[in-house]
């Protein structure tokens, strides 16, 4: 009976290591990339934070050349589809309240919207493309071309050297555009509200003035920092999961762009609820 029990046993016990150690291998193997992720965080915000006041200093050229390349030279694009944003925006509100005779508040609803919503969002979506997959492709291109092993050799550290200018640039330049953005956003509906549905400019501004609050752009500005965050870190550890050549640029440069636009949809929830929602 001992002999025709153990065989049972044994496989009984095979099965239980086979299927815990599967599902223990698949947790890991999921963790993993947020293990990454965490270590990379807490390197940059050490290094951006901590370090400098140890006497290693702070990479500020790098870092203005970066902000000029993120935010100056991201304006027009943004301006402009901000801009075309703002009119649509105000033609499609134009189309309803003149039903009620309300057309005045067309300043209201693309001066809330702008600041509060579409221009942070906008303007996370576009860098997003622009600058986000051009992090990518930077890195991982270094990475393949081993000027990142390079640097180990050399002494430099790739996070100070590579990742805190871009940081600190992203994280300055997000707000920046975004007030920009906001602004020319609330201009293009202006410019519908005044030329085509026939509202005194005087009387747009002061409505407009008069329906934003601080509440209003504390949300706007909280939002476009955590894109920053976002589109720069994202950015970046795309670029270092880089492998095979130009064919793996290509592969994660996509999938950093993918990955930034859920992210930054689910910080605008996260940030939505938190504003909007009364406690």
């Amino acid at each position: 009976m001992a002999e025709t029990a153990n065989p049972a046993a044994q496989q009984s016990t095979s099965l239980f290591v086979i299927f815990f150690g599967t599902v223990g291998r698949m947790t890991l193997n999921a963790l993993y990339p947020f293990a990454q992720v965490a270590a990379m965080i807490v390197d940059t915000l050490n290094w951006v934070f901590i370090k400098p006041f140890g006497g290693h200093g702070l990479r500020v050229r790098a870092a203005v050349r970066e902000y000029v390349q993120f935010g100056y030279r991201s304006l027009p694009i943004v301006g402009l589809i901000c801009f075309l944003l703002g009119a649509i925006l105000a033609l499609q509100t134009a189309y309803q309240l003149e039903r009620f005779g309300a057309t005045r508040l067309i300043a209201t609803l693309v001066g809330v919207a702008a600041m509060r919503e579409l221009a942070p969002l906008m303007t996370a979506i576009l860098l997003t493309g622009r600058s986000g997959s051009a992090i990518t492709a930077e890195i991982g291109t270094m990475k393949v071309s081993e000027e990142i092993d390079a640097l180990h050799v050399m002494g430099i550290n790739p996070t100070k050297y590579l990742i805190v200018p871009k940081f600190i640039a992203m994280v300055l330049a997000f707000p920046c555009v975004t007030i920009l953005a906001t602004a020319i956003m609330i201009l293009g509906g202006m410019s519908i509200g005044v030329f085509y549905v026939g509202i005194a400019p005087n009387v747009y501004l002061n409505v407009t003035a008069q329906a934003l609050s601080w509440s209003d752009f504390l949300s706007g500005m909280t939002k476009s920092v955590f894109y920053g965050v976002v589109v720069c870190w994202v950015g970046v550890y795309r670029g270092f999961q880089v492998t095979g050549g130009a064919e793996g640029v290509g592969r994660m440069t996509t999938s950093s762009v993918v990955t930034s636009i859920f992210l930054i949809i689910l910080v605008d929830l996260v940030f939505t609820i938190m504003f909007v929602v009364p406690a």
